[in-house]
């Protein structure tokens, strides 16, 4: 599908629901062949309910990973994956709340080991954005909340996660293109998507010692529920045409780059990095 061949779409609530969309984005790669590269594997996903996070969520569940989902209201989108985790003969238990609550964080974290046994993967990808033509457009209020949602989650994680990961675990965390090229209407959630990428170099760096990896990735112009409720219906309808491959990708796309980076056998000497599945722009990183 080329990206100007979107219908002219918007949803009026974020992060947005999966169902609403037209078309749904494709979540699953109907050709893959698993081959248990996460067999035995816990792994953590904020906002595993639709988007990236989804199509990660079912990735490593075919992989052989029980599945904690974090995420905030869309209940259904939830279930869905929940079900499909279970086809595949996996657990899964989900979490709703907002992840910007440190309380929320640790409270979470401890579910998930007590219901699942264990924690060996955490991947950072919830977030949300809003377009602000103009920084006088934002506001204390706004900057405080998409900075909690957005990087002060990640902290809240990581510390909580920290006593439970092992030597071999693996953290991802889910920065954008926007941190490298920038986003004249997107400011405030470009920021933070720059911050995610030195708090993932830092924090490889701090963990080293301890055979933690830490890794992210910065993904260009993916169909995903966050684009027709952040967006006008014009921006929506040519989403992802302005790529070398003059397409949006699809989250089933972006998803082995999260396996890739999870599974110790594959990336064993890789930390402090960032993947850019981004339809080929070339960016600085």
């Amino acid at each position: 599908m080329s990206g100007n061949n979107f219908p002219p779409q918007h949803q009026y609530h974020q992060p947005g629901q999966r169902s609403e969309m037209n078309p749904l984005p494709i979540d699953e790669d109907s050709s893959w062949i698993p081959s248990g590269k996460l067999k035995g594997k816990t792994a953590l996903i904020t906002g595993g309910d639709s988007g990236i996070g989804r199509a990660v969520s079912l990735l490593f569940a075919r992989e052989g990973a029980d599945i904690g989902i974090l995420y905030y209201s869309e209940h259904e989108d939830a279930r869905e994956v929940k079900y499909k985790v279970e086809q595949y003969g996996r657990k899964c238990i989900l979490i709703s709340g907002d992840i910007g609550d440190e309380n929320f964080c640790r409270e979470s974290v401890t579910l998930v080991v007590q219901h699942l046994g264990r924690l060996d993967i955490l991947v950072n990808n919830a977030g949300e954005q809003h377009v602000r033509e103009k920084i006088s457009d934002i506001h204390y209020q706004d900057l405080d909340r998409i900075f909690r949602t957005n990087l002060y989650s990640m902290f809240f994680a990581v510390s909580a996660a920290l006593p439970y990961l092992e030597s071999g675990s693996s953290i991802i965390n889910t920065t954008s293109i926007t941190a490298y090229e920038g986003n004249p209407a997107l400011l405030d959630y470009s920021t933070t998507k720059g911050a995610i990428a030195a708090f993932t170099r830092s924090l490889s760096l701090s963990l080293s010692d301890k055979n933690i990896r830490v890794n992210c990735v910065a993904p260009g112009p993916i169909w995903t529920p966050l684009i027709p409720s952040s967006f006008p219906e014009e921006k929506v309808s040519q989403f992802g045409s302005n790529t070398p491959m003059k397409r949006a990708g699809q989250p089933y796309e972006v998803a082995p780059c999260y396996l890739f980076l999870a599974c110790n056998q594959d990336s064993s000497y890789i930390s402090g990095q960032t993947l850019h599945p981004n339809g080929g722009q070339i960016v600085n990183s």
